[in-house]
């Protein structure tokens, strides 16, 4: 039943807010103090206030280590800070999407970005909080989800949904 709820109300927040489709076709940047490349792995790693950027997608942390396919593009990106962040334009004129979290990674391949550990993300006037959230750059969606074990580090998830600003409500001689 949660599940349900999380997802309508996600799907409701969310509904034609997707990424802007030219993010992906455009070059990335990175600007670090220290970067490290093994070529043997294809592993990269950048540490001291890291900013990597393609097009409006912009990743910012104190430590972040890409992982490079066999055609040497980025598979993967995990950036650890305190917190790390990312942003991204959506289509229209939704603004912007941001995230922070203890942990996020980038999957490239899938466009899915997880937030791990005190995870935020605002997007279009609503908010979401948990141990874990999962953004996909694709379809705009959140999946939400609190921390597991008793005890006082059990966090329930929270999503702040704003009210419609064109639904107008009957009054009482309607």
């Amino acid at each position: 039943m949660l599940r349900q709820f999380i997802f309508c109300a996600a799907t409701l927040c969310s509904m034609h807010s997707f990424a802007l489709d030219s993010d992906r076709n455009q070059p990335i940047s990175l600007v670090a103090d220290r970067a490290t490349y093994n070529d043997k792995t294809g592993v990269t790693t950048y540490s001291g206030n890291v900013v990597i950027q393609q097009g409006t997608l912009k990743l910012q942390s104190a430590s972040i280590v890409a992982q490079l396919n066999k055609d040497k593009q980025i598979s993967a990106v995990t950036a650890t800070g305190a917190p790390a962040k990312f942003q991204q334009q959506q289509e229209g004129k939704k603004g912007l999407t941001r995230g922070e979290a203890q942990k996020i990674t980038y999957n490239a391949e899938s466009g899915i970005i997880t937030l791990l550990g005190n995870a935020y993300i605002y997007q279009d006037g609503a908010s979401f909080r948990g141990n874990t959230l999962k953004y996909s750059m694709n379809k705009g969606d959140i999946e939400a989800a609190g921390s597991s074990g008793g005890g006082t580090g059990n966090k329930r998830i929270e999503i702040i949904i704003p009210p419609s600003a064109t639904k107008s409500f009957p009054g009482a001689r309607d």
